[in-house]
């Protein structure tokens, strides 16, 4: 907290510091004797009519009545990684949108607009990195009737808690009405360390440029259909892993793509009766090798907040959260 050449607390924020990282300490139990006094950092994204709001690293928002501040200043847009390779959010958002294409996209202004009939949010939803070249509120319209067109509803996907995320398009979507659904982070780490994992016998693994239909047997969408293969094949570079099972659907699967030093990782599934056997840490080293001998040499998955098991066995290889990643759905869409 900020404290005075007398050793005062002091709030040495204001309104026009709307954008930046602050940490405040407001005073959370007004009227008790003994003051009691609670801490926030993240992202001032408004100050509005006595009411200031701070949206967290999670994307969570806080309101905080003006009031109750004791203290308060501008802190560095970001912490510093501690292990893992650098990147900033801008190059990690490039490579995860190229790792999982859309079937069709057009550009608003900087924004790409994104379908795929419907296969995953990823796939079906706007990816803001930029200016849309028009006013919010007209390129929201503009998403709408996009979607609207196609039979979808609407999605920004969005994130918070790295330098350069959109703390404030969070919450001026969410003061029209847009409702988050979904929050993931996205991880980093070293490749390597993944590549030495677990090396099962020889022959009870395959790697291979394509999904087929043992593989897409164990992928946990059902109804797969072209489109979601058109999906699942895109990327730079694609691969696909399993280990088999003991009839015809593998025990375990991946898909890796490679881009550049970035090696990014998903659909990791292992038949739940085959779970704790290190059959996941066979599939990533399988295709981490794979994807160093192209080259690579940092790594990238997605993982959502509540999956604990699949979060513990990513953190004991390595990986770290860079930044959390968000759907706002539209007030038109219905709840499917």
């Amino acid at each position: 907290m900020e404290i005075s050449a007398a050793g005062r607390l002091e709030v040495r924020i204001t309104a026009a510091d709307v954008g930046k990282r602050v940490s405040v300490r407001r005073l959370s139990e007004p009227g008790v004797t003994e003051a009691k006094f609670t801490d926030t950092v993240g992202v001032l994204t408004s100050w509005d009519n006595g009411v200031v709001v701070i949206t967290r690293k999670s994307g969570e928002s806080v309101r905080i009545a003006e009031s109750s501040l004791v203290a308060g200043k501008v802190v560095p847009a970001a912490p510093a990684r501690r292990r893992g390779p650098a990147a900033s959010y801008e190059e990690l958002a490039h490579v995860c949108a190229r790792a999982w294409r859309p079937v069709e996209s057009e550009r608003l202004g900087e924004w790409e607009l994104r379908a795929a009939s419907g296969f995953t949010r990823r796939a079906n939803s706007v990816l803001p990195l930029g200016d849309p070249g028009l006013p919010l509120d007209g390129a929201l319209d503009v998403v709408r009737r996009w979607y609207g067109d196609r039979g979808l509803p609407a999605y920004v996907q969005t994130a918070t808690g790295a330098e350069g995320t959109e703390e404030l398009l969070c919450a001026e979507l969410e003061r029209r009405g847009w409702v988050r659904e979904v929050t993931a982070e996205v991880w980093i780490g070293a490749l390597a360390p993944v590549a030495t994992g677990r090396r099962p016998r020889p022959g009870v693994w395959c790697v291979a440029r394509e999904a087929d239909g043992a593989w897409l047997a164990r992928y946990q969408r059902k109804g797969v259909g072209e489109v979601a293969r058109k999906v699942l094949g895109s990327g730079p570079s694609v691969w696909f892993a399993s280990v088999p099972g003991e009839g015809a659907v593998p025990a375990a699967i991946g898909r890796c793509v490679v881009d550049g030093r970035w090696a990014g990782f998903a659909a990791v599934e292992v038949d739940p009766e085959q779970r704790r056997r290190g059959l996941a840490t066979v599939v990533m080293a399988a295709l981490a090798r794979r994807a160093l001998e192209e080259g690579a040499s940092a790594a990238w998955l997605q993982v959502e907040a509540d999956n604990t098991g699949a979060r513990a066995l990513y953190a004991g290889m390595g990986f770290g959260a860079h930044h959390a990643y968000h759907h706002y759905r539209g007030p038109e869409a219905s709840t499917t």
